[in-house]
């Protein structure tokens, strides 16, 4: 079975590009959404991502909605606690897949890592 894990510098959920999500109102907070609104940066990237290390610059003090936990999913998406790690995986394949590709050297370590 397949196990949900972050693959260390990757970085494709720091691509905050609000057109590729576009129901971000129904699940955030007005006060979520203007900060994300206010993370975006150039190109779409988080301003707190950096692209030389490709690692957050805030990563102990980010925002809920960065976090992968239970009860955040559960808040936000309606996602049952057993249904996480199923649905965390598809979440990071799709990002990975729209930010990199689905040949990326992102998608080959992100499969390798949870056992895809």
């Amino acid at each position: 079975m397949a196990t949900w894990q972050c693959v260390k510098q990757c970085g494709a959920c720091c691509n905050l590009d609000p057109a590729d999500r576009p129901e971000i109102e129904d699940y955030l907070t007005p006060e979520e959404l203007e900060l994300y609104m206010s993370m975006v940066g150039e190109g779409g990237w988080c301003i707190n991502f950096d692209h030389e290390t490709r690692e957050c610059r805030i990563y102990a003090n980010r925002p809920r909605f960065c976090r992968v936990e239970t009860t955040i999913f559960e808040d936000m998406y309606g996602i049952e606690p057993e249904e996480l790690n199923d649905f965390a995986i598809e979440c990071c394949r799709q990002q990975i897949e729209g930010v990199y590709g689905d040949r990326s050297l992102e998608m080959l370590r992100f499969d390798k890592a949870v056992g895809f």
